[in-house]
């Protein structure tokens, strides 16, 4: 290790400044471009130890625990210089992808903050710590509030210190997911194992006095006090315990209006990786939608969703492990608009499917820029022209971005508008 003055080119795809020595490049965390530096390097590594010459883009965090806590990478820059650099994440994972597609300006889609918060409790020196990871570390930061999330979530850090310390006593380590839903928090406890039943009454005991509105131990019910319902568009859902969420609810409005902006015209629509219907929900309000997703509890509670909601056609749905078992090019037959939503390996044996169909509208939505490069390359080898790619951000502080874009294929949209027409 030792010590360097470095000059900072640009930020990373994790957010840390990237500067060249010889032999390669130095990633420093919290640094910022332009800027000169004095780090701690050990091979590609950096720890910035004093900012020699600042950026005139760097602002106070706005967060105490910045810079210890691992959940932040950048909190130092300007709006404007942070919004390009989103952007530019996207941008640049096309154009390693071999294409030249217009991106929109960045979309602020945090609204009220984070719905959803995954908090981790360790074994420290003896004790049952609770918080977020430290940065480059398996250490816990425990923190009281953080100011990422919304208001629901006011109450989830002292639940999880509550729960937790519950189960000191077993000595593992935990993952503790806390949901905001419109009845209250929602907790599955993951890594626990099997509750004896005195656990099980104590835990009772703490969700009550916590006032959650239901407990789970990896996805298994241990208390139901009041149903922890979601909304979507006009419907109602109660997701599975631990159940994937967009990260925020402003975050979700933004992808689903786009998805809705693209599919417009569309009769039948299949909706790939829908989890609990944030598409498939909106869309059946005017469109006849088949959603398919491999998690068998969210399929359910979204065709329970549906089935109470009068507002919407029937839905179609079942669960399929699209991963392994992609759509192919005849289930898509008779399909105006594709919706794509995978995980982030993306989802590159259904884009193949897709191109070889005769969809006349791709929507690809995706979490990972690379992979969502790689899946558009597919679509456009295959004639399909990108109508819109439009970077959202609900994931304000880290280095993760949420794109959502629509892709046409000419010949099938003019052959599916001639048809439409008649």
């Amino acid at each position: 290790m030792s010590n360097e003055r470095l000059v900072i080119e640009r930020l990373g795809h994790r957010g840390e400044g990237v500067a060249r020595m010889k032999g390669g490049f130095v990633f420093v965390a919290h640094a910022l471009p332009g800027e000169t530096v004095l780090a701690e390097t050990d091979g590609e590594r950096g720890r910035l130890l004093e900012v020699v010459t600042p950026s005139k883009d760097r602002v106070a965090p706005f967060c105490p625990y910045y810079g210890v806590c691992g959940g932040c990478a950048v909190q130092t820059l300007a709006p404007a210089a942070y919004a390009d650099w989103k952007r530019g994440l996207v941008a640049t994972a096309l154009r390693n992808a071999g294409l030249d597609l217009e991106v929109a300006p960045l979309v602020d889609a945090h609204g009220k903050g984070r719905r959803r918060a995954a908090f981790h409790a360790r074994m420290q020196q003896g004790r049952m710590a609770v918080g977020f990871m430290q940065a480059r570390s398996h250490a816990i930061v425990e923190i009281d509030a953080c100011p990422l999330l919304a208001p629901g979530l006011a109450g989830a850090p002292l639940a999880a210190r509550a729960l937790a310390q519950t189960l000191h006593s077993r000595g593992k380590p935990l993952d503790i997911i806390v949901s905001s839903t419109i009845h209250g928090l929602d907790v599955d406890i993951r890594g626990a194992g099997a509750l004896d039943e005195r656990e099980t009454r104590e835990l009772i005991d703490v969700a009550q006095a916590h006032n959650l509105a239901r407990l789970a131990n990896h996805g298994r019910l241990v208390a139901l006090f009041r149903a922890p319902m979601i909304a979507i568009g006009d419907a109602f859902v109660m997701p599975p315990p631990g159940a994937f969420l967009q990260a925020t609810q402003a975050g979700e409005a933004a992808l689903a209006a786009r998805v809705e902006q693209a599919a417009d015209g569309a009769h039948r629509i299949a909706d790939l990786y829908c989890g609990l219907g944030a598409f498939a929900l909106r869309l059946a309000a005017r469109a006849d939608v088949a959603a398919y997703d491999s998690d068998a509890p969210a399929i359910e509670a979204l065709l329970k969703a549906a089935r109470t909601s009068a507002a919407l056609r029937p839905i179609e749905a079942q669960a399929r492990d699209l991963l392994r078992r992609p759509l192919s090019a005849a289930e898509l037959e008779g399909f105006d608009a594709v919706i794509v939503d995978p995980p982030r390996v993306g989802a590159q044996a259904q884009a193949q499917a897709i191109a070889k169909s005769k969809a006349a509208v791709v929507i690809a939505v995706s979490c990972n820029p690379q992979t969502f490069a790689r899946d558009a390359k597919i679509l456009t080898d295959a004639g399909y022209l990108a109508r819109f790619v439009q970077p959202i951000d609900q994931f304000r502080g880290s280095p993760h971005v949420e794109v959502v874009a629509a892709f046409e294929h000419k010949a099938r949209a003019s052959a599916k508008r001639a048809i439409f027409s008649r």
